[in-house]
């Protein structure tokens, strides 16, 4: 069976490195907020150019801090619109909703899948507070005209960054092109921990302190507590093994590259819609590579049975998922046809030649 995503295969890539500097950190003595988390923070803040980093628990926790710390600090009060995409995984609308605030979403671009920007005007009200763009799948979403906007009316553009690590728009990476960004580090993603991390990233320094307290039970200065917070730091083991693994993510990334245009150039099943390939190879990182269906069923039987396993990256829309029963009754076409279509081949940067012809090989004789 071609694995979907060999995590043990990535890990054991690095295998001594990481375990060193697992062996390094458990004899430190010192298991939360410490060199590790620092280390890896600014060589973080660093890569992505941006003049902070804040480890945190998770993705989800990253986004939900970014919009509380804005609540904090008076930029949103609850009942303020955040713009999203109808189309992400749930966890972008989760951390909206969860702050009280509003999320109005917007269809994507059938031929990215990501937000489309041409939509995101006529939806803004004066409640209307920011935009979190998602760079679905590893690809950036983003433009002059997204930035004339936010400008325009004082928006601020939240990047969720799970899916992305490593892609540029116009020389700059994703995570410093919004106000600020949330990034999950869970095990597979394109830069993945050994369980659950996340990072915020942004160039506010009023931002990143308060964001910083919050994360750590609202408080800067031990037993004084500024603020009602949460609990969601970033463990010292896991930024250890992600300060290792940063150092490869660019040519992991590279990898990924290599494998998704030998399955653009060569996959020719006319029954599957293929992913767009943007003309700036470094706008995609292939986090996901994404083919369309409306045989997708019969399909994921058959790679299945074919040795060949595969993911639906999502199956239900947000507005189509009990949690969300509110928005229920809304309907948005592209979206629809999208979840009901998608599914994503094997994409890792340890899958070799031999896995890669099996994979188009496969694809093209359903």
């Amino acid at each position: 069976m071609i694995k979907f995503l060999d995590l043990q295969k990535i890990n054991l890539a690095h295998q001594q490195e990481i375990e060193e500097k697992l062996v390094q950190t458990f004899r430190s003595g010192w298991y939360l907020l410490g060199k590790e988390v620092k280390t890896f923070e600014e060589h973080l803040a660093s890569y992505i150019g941006a003049k902070h980093a804040i480890g945190v628990a998770n993705g989800l926790d990253a986004l939900r801090l970014i919009l509380r710390a804005y609540i904090e600090m008076g930029v949103m009060q609850k009942g303020d619109e955040i713009i999203v995409p109808a189309n992400t995984y749930i966890a972008s609308v989760l951390a909206i909703s969860d702050n009280g605030l509003v999320p109005v979403l917007v269809e994507p671009d059938i031929n990215t899948y990501n937000i489309d920007l041409s939509k995101i005007e006529e939806k803004i009200t004066s409640r209307t507070k920011g935009v979190m763009i998602v760079h679905l799948y590893g690809r950036v979403v983003f433009s002059e005209d997204l930035r004339a906007l936010a400008q325009k009316h004082q928006l601020k553009i939240i990047e969720d960054n799970a899916q992305a690590i490593g892609a540029e728009w116009n020389g700059v990476k994703t995570g410093n092109l919004g106000d600020a960004a949330g990034f999950s580090f869970y095990p597979g993603k394109n830069l993945g921990a050994l369980g659950d991390a996340g990072a915020v990233t942004t160039n506010d320094e009023e931002l990143a302190k308060t964001i910083r307290a919050l994360a750590n039970y609202g408080s800067n200065q031990k037993y004084v507590n500024i603020y009602q917070g949460l609990n969601s730091r970033l463990d010292e083991i896991q930024a250890a093994v992600l300060d290792v693994k940063l150092k490869y993510i660019d040519a992991e990334n590279q990898r990924r590259r290599e494998i998704a245009h030998r399955y653009l150039a060569e996959i020719n099943n006319p029954k599957f819609i293929l992913p767009e390939n943007p003309a700036d190879e470094n706008e995609h990182v292939w986090h996901l590579f994404v083919i369309r269906t409306s045989e997708r069923e019969n399909l994921q039987n058959y790679l299945t049975e074919n040795g060949v396993q595969t993911l639906i990256h999502y199956p239900i829309p947000p507005h189509k998922q009990k949690a969300y029963e509110d928005y229920n009754h809304l309907s948005f076409t592209i979206t629809e046809s999208i979840h009901d279509e998608v599914l994503s081949l094997p994409m890792s940067p340890v899958m070799n030649e031999d896995e890669v012809n099996r994979v188009i090989e496969v694809v093209n004789k359903h």
